[in-house]
């Protein structure tokens, strides 16, 4: 009779996403009789099979024996990861007989297998059964804690199992394994409230645009005035993502091995000043997501971003127009999804207090221009608002709450707008926010009004602005007009834009 040769399908995550892999056990051999993991796998993977045996040492399951032969398909990739622990150890038991041949079809497995059998998470499990979800997958198995995260997917039955025995007994039909549900939401710490900040009219305005049109924002003003409280506020104002987007945060938070954010929050990434250009685009050895690519669906939160290091701003021109961020190796290139709301802080100068209206500013004028030069022109061009937060005087500190400035206020006007953007561009056939409306999209959205184009071109004129600045300051004014809840653009709405991209209003004629 000939030995069967099992195949378990599993996934190789580079990146965010994940390559199918095929795990294939069987008894024949035609070497000296030494046990063999063939398919270019690496030291963890090599390891992996003596792990496998000593649990099932542990768990009292039967020895898979005269298996001598496992290969990982395709071989031309690298296979790194403690994921394939657990099809390695079952293709050793189908191979051994210890479950039907027929059982393996369409299964996929992903999950670290424990010394004592204990089946544990292991980084990329959404990402794989994304991958087993394209393959035509017919189940997939995991441990219970990726059950849980991917139980998200309706189209492909997942299983979790506790330990390695939990998975073989199933396999045989000796134990039940219940399809995995989706983890009940944690409540989570309440968020911080914009109405705790008095004052502050302006900045609290240009928040509300950001987050109803998706602007990148940056806040310029002396230590102490509040920037990054408001912006570490911001998410409150977003709305809550939808099934798709939910899904792929929860694929980038899983390819990088981190805890899975609240299901009705939005990310939000505050990396150090002192990070590297690879922390903040993503790369390593096996290419794992970055801050960009964790911020996705999300915000980028940049604090003292004159501090951070030109390189690594820089870097950030691509992803912000793109979406995207491409991370090039030798034997592949891996593209990682990259749409996040960058929102930044910095001191108007080295001392902090340029413009305080109580405290003096100690830099000579040489050591401000070197500071504001850290921030190249095109990456400023980039950042659709910009804003100066004052300093607050004492008495404005004590000013009573405004119930117009709470986080719930607002969040109505931003979901309100946004609404309103989602029934224009169904129209259109744009499926967007205001802040990537490009070509004729932006235009339909725009026209109507010739004060306001004149408007804008003036500004526009008085500014040396290029196309780039046109397209912004119109991507503004609309988001504008949606927040006030009008159809058409005016020109009132473009000078608000101009004057919080940090424009001079042009002069009555």
């Amino acid at each position: 009779m000939d030995s069967p040769t099992i195949t378990i399908g599993c996934g190789l995550v580079q990146g965010v996403d994940a390559v199918p892999i095929r795990v294939e056990a069987t008894t024949r051999n035609a070497g000296d009789g030494t046990p063999r993991l063939l398919g270019l796998v690496d030291a963890c993977v090599r390891e992996a099979y003596h792990r496998v045996l000593q649990a099932f040492f542990a768990l009292g399951l039967p020895q898979p024996r005269g298996v001598l032969t496992v290969n990982f398909a395709p071989a031309s990739l690298r296979k790194h990861g403690s994921g394939f622990d657990l099809p390695l150890a079952l293709a050793l038991a189908g191979a051994g007989g210890l479950f039907p041949p027929e059982r393996a079809r369409g299964l996929f497995a992903f999950g670290e297998v424990g010394l004592r059998g204990d089946v544990l998470p292991a980084r990329g499990a959404v990402s794989v059964a994304l991958a087993a979800r394209h393959e035509g997958g017919a189940v997939m198995v995991c441990g219970r804690a990726d059950a849980e995260a991917c139980a998200i997917l309706d189209e492909l039955p997942i299983h979790g199992a506790s330990t390695l025995a939990d998975a073989v007994l199933w396999l045989a039909g000796r134990r039940d394994l219940p399809r995995a549900a989706p983890a009940p939401d944690a409540r989570s710490d309440p968020a911080p409230d914009l109405g705790d900040l008095r004052g502050l009219a302006t900045p609290k305005r240009a928040l509300t645009v950001a987050a109803a049109g998706g602007h990148n924002l940056l806040f310029s003003g002396p230590p102490g005035t509040g920037k990054s409280a408001m912006l570490r506020r911001l998410p409150g104002l977003l709305p809550p993502p939808d099934p798709t987007e939910r899904l792929a945060i929860l694929q980038v938070h899983a390819a990088a091995g981190l805890p899975l954010p609240p299901p009705a929050r939005r990310p939000l990434r505050a990396p150090h000043h002192t990070s590297s250009t690879v922390s903040l685009l993503g790369g390593g050895a096996d290419v794992r997501p970055g801050e960009v690519t964790l911020a996705h669906h999300g915000v980028l939160f940049l604090d003292e971003l004159a501090e951070f290091r030109r390189d690594a701003l820089e870097a950030l021109r691509q992803p912000l127009e793109d979406g995207i961020v491409t991370v090039g190796r030798a034997r592949h290139t891996v593209t990682m999804p990259a749409q996040f709301l960058l929102v930044a802080a910095m001191n108007p100068c080295p001392c902090g207090y340029l413009g305080h209206r109580q405290r003096p500013c100690t830099c000579p004028p040489p050591a401000v221009a070197r500071y504001r030069a850290r921030l190249s022109g095109p990456l400023l061009d980039r950042l659709d608002l910009q804003v100066d937060v004052p300093a607050m005087l004492p008495h404005e500190l004590r000013a009573p709450p405004d119930a117009a400035g709470t986080t719930a206020a607002l969040r109505e006007r931003v979901l309100q707008a946004r609404a309103r953007q989602v029934r224009r561009q169904t129209r259109h056939g744009v499926t967007t926010t205001n802040a990537r409306l490009a070509d004729r999209a932006l235009e339909q959205a725009c026209s109507g009004d010739d004060t306001a184009m004149r408007a804008a071109d003036e500004v526009l004129r008085l500014h040396h602005q290029s196309g780039r600045g046109r397209v912004r300051l119109l991507r503004l004014a609309r988001t504008i007009a949606d927040l006030d809840d009008r159809d058409i653009v005016c020109d009132a709405d473009v000078l608000e834009a101009a004057a919080l991209r940090g424009f001079r209003a042009p002069s009555p004629r």
